[in-house]
Parts: structure tokens; sequence; C-alpha cells
């Protein structure tokens, strides 16, 4: 799926927005996931349009077939894939699945830490009063997302 990354995310910065995130399923439908550059203001559905309009065209050019293509915000939840997009979110709470079990455990969820020299962590409390932290890479992790913090 690197080479449709590609694509997508090529396709995606000529008409001016970042690729968060793609999926492909057996079924034929492409879901891309979009955002603004500058982060100020959200994504529209006239940015989803212009972004399907690109893509509708490009897609088959570069030779993949899909059935139907959905593209969106990343919304509240949003998908980390990117370095960037860990240091962008760093002190919001997040869950993470690992690829592999660490101690028996794969999911966890606590609030994202990012060092000066970039290394990623997640703290959380296991009982009143002790901290843990958990260090990983980001081959270790098989999907991040922000937890939504909604403020009435």
């Amino acid at each position: 799926m690197a080479d449709l990354w590609q694509v997508v995310e090529s396709a995606a910065r000529d008409v001016g927005f970042e690729l968060v995130d793609l999926e492909r399923t057996p079924g034929g439908i492409v879901r891309v996931f979009i955002d603004t550059w500058d982060h100020d203001r959200m994504v529209t559905v006239d940015d989803c349009e212009l972004v399907s309009r690109q893509l509708v065209h490009q897609l088959p050019v570069e030779g993949f077939d899909f059935q139907r293509l959905e593209v969106s915000s990343p919304g509240m939840d949003r998908p980390l894939t990117k370095q960037a997009h860990y240091e962008r979110f760093a002190g919001q709470q997040i869950k993470l699945r690992l690829k592999m079990p660490l101690e028996g455990r794969r999911n966890f969820e606590g609030l994202l830490c990012v060092s000066p020299e970039g290394v990623l962590s997640l703290q959380w409390e296991s009982k009143p009063g002790e901290m843990l932290e958990l260090k990983f890479e980001l081959q270790d992790v098989e999907r991040a997302r922000l937890v939504p913090q909604i403020k009435f």
C-alpha cells in the first residue's frame, strides 16, 4: 500500500492538504483522511470534494482500481500516523495499540509525551499516586488515536 499512499499523499499535497491516514478495504473502498496544513481551520465538505475530484481521476491513471472513494477529515479521534502528529499532539490523551504485547498488554491509554529528542512515551496513573510510563517507537505502534476532549 506504500505506492497508493505516495500517490494519494502527492495528490492531496497538490491541492493544499496533508494526508493523515489511508485505508483500503477488500471490497474496493479507499478511505482518505485529510487535514489542512495550517491547522487553524477545520476540513470542510468543499475541501473533501476538491481532494476527491483530484483522486477520482488520478488513481485510475496510476493503476489503482477502486469501487468507492471516501474523503473526510480525521475527526475528533484522529489517528496519529507520523512523528509530526505525535509532536503536534504531545500533552493530549491518546489510545495506543501496540503490534506486539508488552507484559501481556497491547492496549494503553494515557498522556502522550514527546521528549526534545523525539522520544515517544505514554504516561498514566495505575492507582492513586502511582504513575507509569511506556516508552515506544513508531514502528511498535499498530494504531494510535486521540481521545476526544469535549468541554462544555
